[in-house]
C-alpha cells in the first residue's frame, strides 16, 4: 500500500559525512533556493545554461553520498504528477509544424517548451529532494526560522511530519476495520465506502488536532517550534554559497557574451 509511514522517513541520508553535509542547514537551504530559481526563471531554450547546471547538481549529488536508488524512486513518483501538465505544452502554437493529426499538432515551439519544463522539472525535483534526503527534519525547520520564516508556517510543517504517521495509522486501522468486515463487491461499493472512511478521518483529524494543541497550549506552546543548536556556518559556508551564486550567473552570462 502507497500509505506507509516508512515512505515518509524523508532524511535516510542526513548522517553521511561529506562536504555538502558540514555545511550549515540554512547554507544548504540558500544554495538549493538559488539553484531551483535560477533553474526556472531560466527562459525556454537555453540548453547550455541547463547544462551547467546539470552538471552542477550531478556533482553535487555525487559529492553529497546520497543513496541513489532512493533518490530515483522519489523523483519517478514526483515526476509522474508533472508529467500530465507536460504533456499539454506539447500542442503549443508556434514555430513550424512537425506533425499534425487534424486539428491536432505538435510544432518546434511545442517541442522546445516541452524539453525546457522538463529539465526545469528534473533539476528542481533533484535538488529538492537533495536537501530533504541529507538534511534532517528538525535541522531543516530550524534552517527555516534562521532564514526569517514565518513562524506559523514552521510550526505547520513540524506538525503535519510530527502526526502525519498517526494520520496514516488510523487510516490503515480503518482500513483493516472495513477489509475484516468483507469490504469486496463492485469497485462503485468501494468507492463509496473509501469516500466514507475519508470523511470519518478528516473528523477524527479535526478533533484530534483540537486536543493536541489545547494540550501544547497548557505546557507553554507560543506558536514557535524549539530551537536546537545547530552549527552557525564557517568558511566552507561562505565557499559553498558564492560557489552557487558564481554557477547561477555563469549558467545566464553563457548567452550574455
Amino acid at each position: 500500500m502507497l500509505l506507509h509511514v516508512n515512505a515518509f522517513q524523508l532524511d535516510i541520508d542526513s548522517k553521511q559525512l561529506s562536504f555538502w553535509h558540514s555545511l550549515a542547514p540554512k547554507t544548504r537551504l540558500l544554495c538549493t533556493i538559488l539553484l531551483v530559481f535560477a533553474t526556472a526563471l531560466t527562459p525556454n531554450g537555453r540548453w547550455w545554461t541547463w547544462l551547467v547546471y546539470g552538471l552542477s547538481v550531478l556533482g553535487l549529488v555525487l559529492l553529497s553520498k546520497v543513496t541513489l536508488p532512493v533518490l530515483f524512486k522519489r523523483i519517478a513518483v514526483e515526476f509522474a504528477f508533472v508529467v500530465v501538465i507536460l504533456f499539454g505544452t506539447l500542442f503549443r502554437s508556434g514555430g513550424e509544424v512537425v506533425w499534425f493529426w487534424g486539428f491536432i499538432k505538435i510544432t518546434t515551439e511545442g517541442l522546445t517548451v516541452l524539453g525546457s519544463v522538463t529539465i526545469k522539472a528534473l533539476l528542481s525535483l533533484l535538488m529538492l529532494n537533495l536537501l530533504t534526503l541529507t538534511t534532517s527534519v528538525p535541522a531543516l525547520l530550524n534552517g527555516l526560522i534562521a532564514l526569517k520564516m514565518p513562524p506559523l508556517l514552521v510550526a505547520i510543517l513540524a506538525s503535519m511530519y510530527r502526526y502525519i504517521s498517526v494520520l496514516i495509522g488510523e487510516f490503515n486501522a480503518m482500513r483493516r476495520a472495513a477489509v475484516s468486515r468483507n469490504l469486496t463487491g463492485n469497485s462503485a461499493w468501494q468507492r463509496q465506502v473509501l469516500g466514507n472512511m475519508i470523511g470519518a478521518l478528516f473528523i477524527r483529524t479535526y478533533e484530534r488536532g483540537d486536543r493536541v494543541y489545547q494540550a501544547m497550549l497548557s505546557r507553554g506552546y507560543q506558536g514557535v517550534p524549539p530551537v536546537f543548536d545547530l552549527p552557525a556556518g564557517g568558511k566552507r559556508d561562505i565557499v559553498a554559497l558564492t560557489l552557487t551564486l558564481v554557477l547561477a550567473l555563469l549558467g545566464q552570462a553563457i548567452y550574455i557574451i
